[in-house]
């Protein structure tokens, strides 16, 4: 079935035909990609191949599979690899027409949103996936794979993509972001995300230690020559292009160690010694430790707050982590980042921008404090909330009280990188049809409308993480 050209706009006349207009303004608009986890591995090779269409649209997609798992639908048939090697489906073509029998699960889901705007904008399909047309699309969409056109430069290119960040990990040597640097001239570019070293509950926490300590050239054995690695980190992913740090965390919990408590939890994570006291504790601190880096070298800090991850246990035991088995959250901030907005919000060389999965905060919290402290900014609806209903109550929540230059814009946040131009088109659509109805309300008038959507679909993300 064919996208409808109005789609997501409201059903009244007078705030279609206004969405209409803005939406056109902003369509062709370049994207920019600040924060996601596509791999720089795609881009590092030019004639890299994304392999069946079934490695390409539901192996790596957790959205995917998580909706199938919770019909009764074994991860084994999916393809999902185990942590064993134990075996699981290895017949793309039978993945795929399980995949295509139970398609209907994703109507009216963000899922289903990207996989149809994907299916035809960039593979020209425009029948509805189902049981009996699946071998003829699924050799259709293999068939594209092949061509020079769906190598990830051409599609960046074709995207227009101005600008797309990486997710790496503290440790990363960041070879590939170096080969794209060397060989192509796209702005690609690394993040620092040292959850694995800072979140003392992290899987092989120490192993990543000692890779911290070898890439950078330290022999971390306190917590002095801890932060001394990471600072350096820092400077090299700065070099590398990075304008950006991130950050994961369960709650927003900070608090400084003072009086030698750093040192004392440290040298228990290095013993093997950690309690759950000591990571929520260390956690806290190094979230005001990374804002105080922030505002001496100039790096945008991320932080997402919210997820318990990896719910269900039997899931993580046999495939691992990233397995759709997060959940939200409820969370507190007014009290929980005090400490550090104590220590460096009122300092305009920080910008913190915070994500959360918990939406009760936005007018509760977060509005109101991205509000006042300047340092802070409001991410965008974030995972389970990056969906049209998602972005209209943000919309609803977060603008009346902190305005939209308080917020940080769009940002993708994935690893499907075809999904990218249709995350970003619902974003701006969503966003048109919000400003319509303001205009048709009289709220704003056209022009102002024009300039806030012209933001919110590219300005805001570029100012915010000066880009």
């Amino acid at each position: 079935m064919p996208l409808h050209p109005d789609r997501y706009f409201s059903p009244d006349p007078a705030q279609r035909a206004v969405a209409r207009q803005l939406y056109q303004d902003v369509r062709a608009l370049p994207l920019v990609c600040p924060h996601g986890h596509v791999e720089p591995l795609l881009f590092s090779n030019p004639d890299y191949r994304f392999g069946s269409p079934v490695d390409l649209l539901i192996i790596p997609d957790h959205y995917v599979f998580r909706m199938l798992y919770s019909r009764g639908i074994a991860l084994e048939s999916l393809g999902i690899p185990t942590l064993d090697g134990t075996p699981v489906e290895g017949d793309p073509r039978r993945i795929w027409q399980t995949f295509a029998e139970h398609f209907d699960l994703f109507r009216g889901t963000p899922t289903g949103i990207w996989l149809a705007d994907t299916l035809e904008t960039v593979f020209g399909i425009r029948d509805r996936l189902d049981s009996a047309n699946a071998q003829a699309i699924y050799d259709h969409i293999a068939a594209a794979l092949e061509q020079p056109e769906l190598r990830p430069r051409a599609l960046y290119d074709r995207f227009r993509i101005e600008v797309l960040c990486t997710t790496d990990a503290a440790s990363d040597t960041l070879e590939h972001h170096q080969t794209i640097r060397e060989q192509w001239n796209a702005r690609i570019l690394p993040t620092f995300r040292p959850d694995g070293v800072v979140n003392l509950d992290s899987e092989g926490w120490r192993a990543e230690i000692d890779r911290l300590s070898h890439v950078s050239g330290l022999h971390i054995h306190n917590y002095a020559t801890f932060i001394q690695a990471l600072e350096d980190r820092r400077a090299f992913f700065k070099r590398m292009g990075a304008v950006a740090t991130d950050h994961g965390a369960p709650t927003a919990h900070t608090e400084p160690l003072r009086d030698g408590a750093a040192e004392r939890i440290f040298q228990r994570a290095l013993h093997g010694e950690t309690n759950p006291e000591d990571v929520i504790r260390f956690t806290g601190h190094m979230l005001i430790e990374m804002a105080r880096m922030s505002v001496e070298d100039g790096l945008v800090m991320q932080l997402h707050v919210g997820s318990h991850r990896n719910h269900n246990p039997a899931v993580y035991r046999r495939f691992g982590r990233d397995k759709g088995a997060d959940i939200p959250l409820a969370t507190e901030f007014t009290h929980s980042l005090k400490p550090l907005l104590d220590a460096h919000g009122n300092d305009t060389r920080l910008t913190l921008i915070v994500f959360t999965l918990d939406e009760s905060a936005y007018s509760r919290e977060l509005a109101p404090l991205a509000g006042h402290y300047p340092a802070l900014r409001l991410g965008p609806p974030w995972w389970f909330h990056d969906s049209l209903n998602g972005m209209r109550r943000y919309f609803e929540g977060v603008m009346e009280t902190a305005g939209i230059h308080n917020t940080a814009g769009f940002n993708d946040d994935t690893r499907a990188f075809l999904s990218i131009p249709a995350r970003h088109d619902v974003w701006r659509r969503a966003s048109c049809d919000w400003l319509a109805g303001l205009v048709v309300r009289h709220i704003i008038d056209e022009a102002d409308a024009a300039a806030m959507a012209r933001a919110c679909a590219y300005d805001l993300a570029k100012a915010t993480y000066r880009l």
